[in-house]
């Protein structure tokens, strides 16, 4: 007989046998009461056939094993199952697109950039098609010969091949550029033994062309900027814009300035390829939308000619002794701006030296490179930096020109009066206690005798310039010249829109306790004394301006006291004639010009020009000269300036003309400012510039912005303008020719 136990409620089956019968007992109660004695078992060793049944008291359990046996089975099919829809549903994306790059070839096709014209509408920086060769990196990894054989194809060393995969610029997914001018007959070979070429294509690619520069003439260099490959920290910049390592940048100018609206949007192209890395098929094609349009104020007539004029003038005064110093000038660099004062439209801007901005096409070599930035970053006695511009980065001490600031200033806050006239004995003297530096004389020593602000002006009188400083600086309002500086414009930026543009400075108390600070052993005088406030007040001492600076201060002082933000840009326009958007004039301060301040200041500019005598204007020679317009009826007004440099150099030298004044009874309307770094006399040099480019207005009056339409696109021939008496000789952009006239103050 059997029993179960319920201590193996899973082995319940256990057999224990049953013992056979009890103990005998001798009667119940003697049993019960015996006493209680110690129990002693005997010691039992252990013994394994004593833990374990045997086989024939352990029944077989088929059964278990195959159910333990089949949950493993069904655990490890579940991860089976798992594992699968893994990589089918959750992971079969990504790696069927594995499986599709090698066999697809995603190409990005970049877009043509947008076209930059002139107000006319005509094209200033364009688009040309070129044929340009790649090769596909992962050719290479299969094929190392490959890289021989494209280097004989485009003439060059397999080692420049080498180096152009190598090239971290280049994007590591497509194709490198390895040619991007390929000639007619390359392509044509290439296309006939595409066989002996694995992962060898040809893309067509749009690259900048300028169809108004010729040899001779390279058109608004500064102003249009050049683009090239896009760097990696540009790349890094601008994430989320649909650049890529072959995308080109704009870097300078308006190319730099505009660049949202003029790199387009690239299309993406998909290239079925074999085993072998070769082209089959195009796949699908998205076509690649080209930049805006951008418009601008610029007249290519006139920007034209004021190049000429301002590359004449820098080459003939260098050949031309200055009769004063009897030195012939260095004439290293020079700038002209023309602005219409009603809005700051930028009509035309000059830098010179210059140069042709096609050597940027497809990548500049080392050595044109060199040659350009060669004088960059020193102070040359010879020659300037071609990739300076000189009209919003030129930073020159003013001379007379300044004294629009101090006349204004001492007018309005009564320093003197229209009719206010002092003796100029030729020698100032500071009438305070006075250590060094008490002494100033007028040009050449000349005693001009009394002179009001009219004739101060005309005749650019440092005297009468030397007693206004010296009473500035003790009057209630002692820096009332450098406040009505600021509202000119000078010693900040103006705004325009192009990239680089330098601040200069106007001296002050606060300026020269800066410069001690940051630089004291350049600078080691922290203080502003009297004499630096008369040298202020003629434009010296540490006062810098930039030439877009001056031409904003007289349009502000020609159009009675709205200072304009200047503009080169009038509008982007898409490629179908959408206007995207319109530059309307900005208006960035003001100056107080009542009459009583604006009528003899502007009488004083205009016998700048029109003045003759022995005590006439500055540029009265210089106009009767080179002016081929009526003088009496285009009325122009103007300032010269000569500004001291030191160091034994001939000075700066400047001139800025407004007009034409009370011409068929509308306002002034055009301000030109030039700049001959270390050219001499403002008579001298910039002057004669200043008159021949009226001669081009005279001739040619500029005409309103023309947008392009979808029916009327922009054209690379321009309109025809007429040749002003006088015009200039074309010569190369970075020299120039014009006579002079003997020099006189200012």
């Amino acid at each position: 007989m059997v029993r179960r136990t319920l201590r193996h409620p899973i082995r319940g089956d256990r057999l224990l046998p049953k013992p056979s019968s009890r103990h005998a007992r001798s009667g119940r109660s003697s049993w019960r009461n015996q006493a209680r004695q110690p129990r002693i078992r005997p010691r039992k060793s252990v013994n394994v056939a004593s833990l374990v049944g045997s086989p024939e008291d352990e029944p077989s359990r088929p059964s278990l094993r195959l159910r333990v046996l089949g949950l493993v089975v069904i655990a490890l099919f579940g991860v089976l199952v798992l594992r699968l829809w893994t990589l089918q549903v959750i992971d079969g994306k990504s790696y069927a697109a594995s499986v599709t790059a090698n066999e697809v070839r995603i190409v990005s096709v970049q877009a043509p950039r947008g076209v930059i014209v002139d107000r006319n509408d005509t094209v200033l920086a364009g688009n040309v098609d070129q044929e340009e060769i790649l090769l596909s990196r992962a050719t290479v990894l299969q094929d190392k010969g490959i890289e021989g054989l494209v280097a004989s194809l485009v003439g060059q060393s397999p080692a420049q091949v080498k180096a152009e995969i190598a090239d971290s610029q280049n994007s590591p997914f497509e194709p490198v550029p390895i040619d991007a001018d390929a000639t007619p007959a390359m392509i044509e070979y290439l296309l006939e033994h595409q066989s002996e070429f694995p992962g060898v294509t040809v893309q067509q690619v749009a690259e900048r062309a300028y169809p108004q520069n010729s040899a001779s003439q390279f058109v608004a260099t500064p102003v249009l900027g050049y683009v090239s490959p896009i760097s990696a920290t540009e790349l890094k910049d601008n994430p989320n814009e649909g650049y890529t390592e072959a995308s080109q940048y704009g870097q300078s100018g308006l190319e730099n300035e505009y660049e949202k609206y003029l790199r387009g949007t690239p299309g993406v192209e998909a290239l079925s390829v074999n085993a072998q890395g070769q082209e089959v098929g195009v796949l699908r094609h998205t076509d690649p939308v080209q930049g805006d349009t951008v418009v601008s104020n610029i007249d290519l007539g006139l920007q034209n000619y004021v190049q000429q004029v301002l590359a004449q003038t820098l080459k003939t005064d260098r050949n031309t002794i200055d009769p004063d110093t009897h030195k012939y000038p260095t004439a290293n660099d020079g700038a002209a701006v023309v602005l219409n004062a009603q809005t700051g439209a930028v009509l035309a801007m000059a830098s010179s030296p210059t140069y042709n901005l096609a050597e940027w096409v497809g990548g500049i070599s080392t050595a044109n490179y060199n040659a350009l930035s060669a004088n960059c970053n020193t102070l040359s006695t010879t020659t300037g930096c071609p990739l300076i511009n000189y009209a919003i980065d030129g930073e020159y001490t003013p001379g007379s020109t300044f004294k629009l600031n101090t006349a204004t200033a001492a007018l309005n806050d009564g320093i003197i009066g229209a009719n206010t006239y002092v003796d100029d004995t030729g020698v100032y003297h500071v009438p305070q206690t006075c250590t060094s530096g008490c002494t100033y004389t007028d040009d050449e020593d000349e005693s001009a005798g009394e002179v009001d602000v009219v004739g101060a002006l005309t005749q650019s009188d440092d005297y009468y310039f030397y007693k206004l400083g010296d009473e500035f600086y003790y009057s209630n309002n002692p820096n009332g010249i450098q406040t009505t500086a600021a509202d000119y414009g000078l010693g900040k930026t103006t705004g325009i829109d192009l990239p680089g543009e330098d601040s200069g400075q106007v001296d002050s108390a606060a300026l020269r306790a800066a410069q001690h600070k940051a630089d004291p052993k350049d600078f080691p005088y922290p203080q502003y004394y009297a004499g630096e406030n008369i040298e202020t007040a003629f434009g010296q001492g540490e006062t810098l301006v930039t030439p877009i600076q001056q031409a904003v201060a007289y349009a502000t002082f020609a159009n009675g006291g709205t200072r304009y933000q200047p503009e080169v840009a009038a509008a982007i326009v898409s490629p179908n004639g959408k206007v995207i958007k319109r530059f309307l004039p900005v208006v960035d301060g003001h100056v107080s010009l009542p009459a009583s301040t604006y009528q003899p200041m502007l009488a004083g500019f205009e016998g700048v020009v029109n003045q003759p005598g022995a005590h006439g204007g500055t540029a009265y020679p210089a106009f009767a000269q080179y002016a081929k317009f009526p003088m009496n009826n285009y009325v122009i007004a103007g300032k010269t300036g000569t500004a001291d440099v030191g160091d034994n150099r001939e000075p700066n030298s400047w001139f800025v003309g407004f007009g034409p004044v009370n011409h068929a009874a509308s306002e002034p309307e055009y301000v030109v400012a030039v700049v001959v770094d270390h050219g001499g006399y403002g008579a001298q040099a910039a002057a004669p510039a200043v008159a021949q480019i009226y001669n081009y207005l005279y001739a040619n009056p500029v005409q309103p912005v023309e947008l392009p339409t979808e029916a009327h696109q922009p054209s690379s021939v321009p309109p025809t303008t007429q040749p002003p008496t006088g015009t200039p000789t074309t010569t190369t952009s970075s020299t120039t020719t014009t006579s002079t006239t003997s020099p006189s103050n200012g």
